[in-house]
């Protein structure tokens, strides 16, 4: 026995330390070292080693016999110890009692239903006025024959003579490190803990039947694509009772040929001629609801953002609304007549400038000056 380390040690407690303070520090170790957690190759030697101690100690006449003789136990002679090879329940009990929490679920306890996903594409201006519209979409719900039972009406599903209604069966095996307990699903019953001898033929035992459901949907005006829309209980139908789950509904929105949507503000380009920039003008803008029009200031520059205020979406969550950024982009005649470009000739020696002709001579230059003439 010299060679076994002492049990407050293995467990890592003082020996003043009380009941529970000792299984704190087990179930610590039990979920560091349990072979099914942990794959290093000593660990279940160490599990084993601590299993042994917590048994002692946890126990007041074993860890009172400890404290006085150690390892050596009085009960059996020089010859025994402390502690032995079978854990009691087994690993398979262990696990359940540090990773399972303490309590099976019941079987035939009700069930909530799955959520659904759908997606639906709306229009750039749906989306920002909201929409009203009728969805279709396929579930499965609580059969109306049976009321989620399964049996045939008059009668009701059996308690399972295998496992007793607990929808598990336990499997012993005796193994080097003690008596294994395995559970599994009982294979008379497929693991509900109920028999039906006579099953509905409306859903044919299971419960629940596929349907195609209309469901009105109101999309709220001010939505973004990628939103989601939750409704409360329009998912599938749950099990013996349970409520049904959720339908979540994904925004996708088209794209506008004219307006792009940044947050809740809108954007879009209007083309200016350059006279328009350069005299100034009144030009009509186009927004989401209505015309409306928009001074051009004499000298106005290419990309300069004009905002028109509040025309832009509802915002979701809040009062009011975003605004509407134009942008103005002054377009170069690419077709002009002899008179036209006579008269930018005209207005381009007036300000000084030279145009693409006088500045022939320029290039001459500087082609002569590269050939080194």
């Amino acid at each position: 026995m010299a060679d076994k380390r002492d049990y407050y040690e293995v467990l890592g407690v003082s020996k003043n330390a009380s009941e529970d303070e000792i299984k704190k520090a087990y179930r610590k170790l039990a979920r560091q070292y349990h072979p099914d957690v942990n794959k290093a190759s000593d660990a279940e030697a160490k599990f084993k080693e601590m299993k042994e101690a917590y048994d002692v100690l946890s126990d007041p006449q074993g860890r009172a016999r400890y404290d006085q003789y150690g390892h050596i136990d009085p009960n059996q002679g020089m010859g025994g110890g402390f502690g032995g090879g079978d854990f009691g329940g087994g690993l398979g009990d262990i696990f359940d009692m540090f990773f399972g929490g303490g309590g099976r679920r019941d079987p035939n306890a009700p069930q909530r239903g799955n959520d659904l996903q759908y997606t639906m594409t709306i229009e750039f201006k749906e989306a920002v006025f909201g929409k009203e519209t009728d969805i279709t979409i396929p579930r499965t719900e609580t059969c109306d024959t049976c009321f989620g039972s399964g049996a045939k009406p008059g009668t009701k599903p059996q308690t399972c003579s295998v496992c007793h209604g607990s929808g598990q069966q336990e499997v012993v095996q005796n193994t080097p490190l003690g008596r294994m307990v395995n559970r599994r699903p009982c294979s008379n019953c497929g693991g509900t803990g109920k028999i039906i001898k006579e099953k509905c033929s409306t859903c044919g035992g299971g419960g629940r039947v596929k349907k195609q459901r209309k469901i009105h949907v109101r999309i709220p005006a001010g939505v973004d694509d990628g939103a989601q829309l939750r409704m409360t209980g329009e998912g599938e139908g749950g099990l013996r009772g349970g409520p049904a789950g959720d339908l979540y509904i994904v925004i996708r929105v088209k794209p506008h040929d004219f307006f792009v949507r940044e947050n809740d503000d809108i954007l879009c380009e209007v083309p200016l001629t350059f006279a328009q920039a350069a005299l100034g003008d009144e030009i009509e803008i186009p927004t989401l609801t209505e015309k409306v029009k928009l001074k051009i200031p004499a000298g106005t520059q290419t990309g300069t953002f004009f905002r028109l205020k509040g025309k832009g979406v509802p915002r979701l969550r809040g009062n009011g609304t975003g605004d509407q950024h134009v942008r103005v982009i002054v377009v170069t005649p690419s077709k002009l007549s002899d008179e036209q470009k006579d008269l930018l000739r005209q207005f381009a020696s007036f300000d000084g400038e030279n145009t693409h002709e006088q500045g022939q001579s320029f290039f001459d230059r500087m082609k002569r000056a590269f050939r080194g003439d």
